[in-house]
């Protein structure tokens, strides 16, 4: 097993732990450890709200959630010689929920997870309109295979990744970033769920700094819920084993911090927390490609190549999407609303099997899922797909003559 280089007692918040991690991108995070070039380490990582949910059937805690606290972030971790310019290369080679063999607690990695929907008015999702009410699944893992009491008749084999990680910016990089959000912001100040988030002290995590430099940290620093030119909060599903990632370094030692692990999601993560959320463990490989940012003009975002570990899934139903609201209003060419209208369509089949909603909007989250841009070109509709694996249900969801084979499916765990 490889050295940790950032250990977490999942017993513990992030902020009790013996090294902090921290929950805000800002440069002058200080180190909490320092590796070298051509190293292989490993990273414990909390879960992405600090384990503020819990293994029950009420979704309370889901819609009463305090996302100031988020995202819980291990590191920053210093590469040996790693200068602005640079290329961090970085590899995923292996990954879990808590330790292995598996851990059994309290909280989610130690052999379970969840999957939320948010409510509107606390960040709400991909189809908060149709849905603005919390709601959440309960996931137990079997080694690579998810089921869920909220969810009976699935049950499929996860993509396990993590969502978040990102190397430190420069100053000047998150200028521009809070610069640029709160220009966003003054669009519509006050719409629910916001059009983003500005830095914010309450709950600021600095890692190990103190004094005036975490006061610095906690008036500036970077909220770490969307992706950005460092990485960040990508949600891909196939960061998984075997992935290698070129992050583009701002900083000396690069520093690079991460978390928000998922044992399984579907592409677009749609409810907003809608991977099974867990925190675990991450074995990484590192290196460098000295000036590469440059040679290889990889200097807005990092590029990836994905992993060969996936579910072997070969048959699925697709649903299509074209950009015309609920409402029969057309909009120009706009993938956005022809994905939400791919996922509406796939939850209504859904519920003609049993499902509420809520239930098939959780289940479009988590499960392995294909997303795709299908067509931009045809104006004035913009074409996305929808692939759903059909191996994942114990029953037939193809059409047929029969009907569908409708059945009480139980419900997910709701608010009171």
């Amino acid at each position: 097993m490889p050295e940790t280089v950032f250990e977490v007692d999942q017993s513990k918040s992030m902020r009790d732990q013996a090294v902090p991690g921290h929950n805000r991108w800002h440069p002058d995070i200080p180190l909490a450890a320092m590796v070298r070039p051509g190293s292989e380490f490993r990273v414990d990582c909390r879960e992405w709200t600090d384990s503020q949910l819990g293994n029950n059937d009420s979704a309370n805690d889901v819609r009463d959630v305090d996302l100031s606290h988020a995202h819980m972030l291990s590191g920053p971790i210093g590469v040996e010689g790693a200068e602005p310019g640079d290329l961090l290369v970085v590899d995923i080679l292996d990954l879990g929920p808590c330790q292995a063999p598996q851990e059994f607690g309290d909280a989610p990695g130690q052999g379970w997870g969840y999957t939320g929907i948010f409510a509107k008015e606390n960040g709400g999702g991909f189809l908060t309109d149709t849905f603005p009410d919390a709601a959440k699944a309960i996931w137990d893992f079997h080694g690579q295979v998810a089921t869920s009491r909220h969810l009976p008749g699935v049950r499929y084999t996860g993509i396990t990744h993590p969502g978040l990680f990102g190397t430190a910016p420069s100053a000047e990089l998150l200028e521009r970033w809070n610069r640029r959000e709160r220009a966003l912001i003054a669009r519509d100040p006050d719409r629910v769920p916001p059009l983003a988030l500005p830095p914010l002290p309450e709950s600021t995590l600095a890692g190990q700094a103190t004094g005036s430099v975490a006061e610095a940290i906690a008036r500036d620093g970077a909220r770490t819920v969307p992706a950005r030119e460092n990485g960040g909060n990508h949600d891909i599903k196939n960061f998984t084993r075997g992935s290698r990632v070129y992050y583009p370094v701002h900083v000396k030692d690069a520093k690079l911090s991460g978390g928000d692990l998922h044992f399984s999601q579907g592409d677009g993560e749609i409810t907003f927390c809608g991977a099974i959320e867990m925190g675990g463990f991450i074995d990484f490989g590192v290196d460098l490609i000295k000036g590469g940012m440059e040679a290889y003009g990889v200097t807005t975002n990092p590029i990836f190549m994905p992993g060969n570990v996936e579910p072997r899934y070969s048959e699925f139903l697709t649903f299509i999407g074209i950009s015309v609201d609920e409402d029969d209003t057309n909009e120009y060419l706009d993938a956005t609303l022809a994905y939400r209208r791919a996922c509406l369509n796939a939850v209504e089949y859904l519920k003609k099997f049993g499902y509420t909603g809520e239930q098939a909007y959780l289940l479009l989250g988590s499960a392995p899922i294909e997303g795709r841009v299908s067509g931009v070109v045809d104006i004035p509709n913009a074409c996305c797909s929808l692939y759903l694996p059909t191996a994942i249900f114990d029953f037939d969801i193809r059409p047929s003559a029969s009907g569908p084979a409708r059945a009480d499916r139980g419900m997910s765990a709701v608010t009171s």
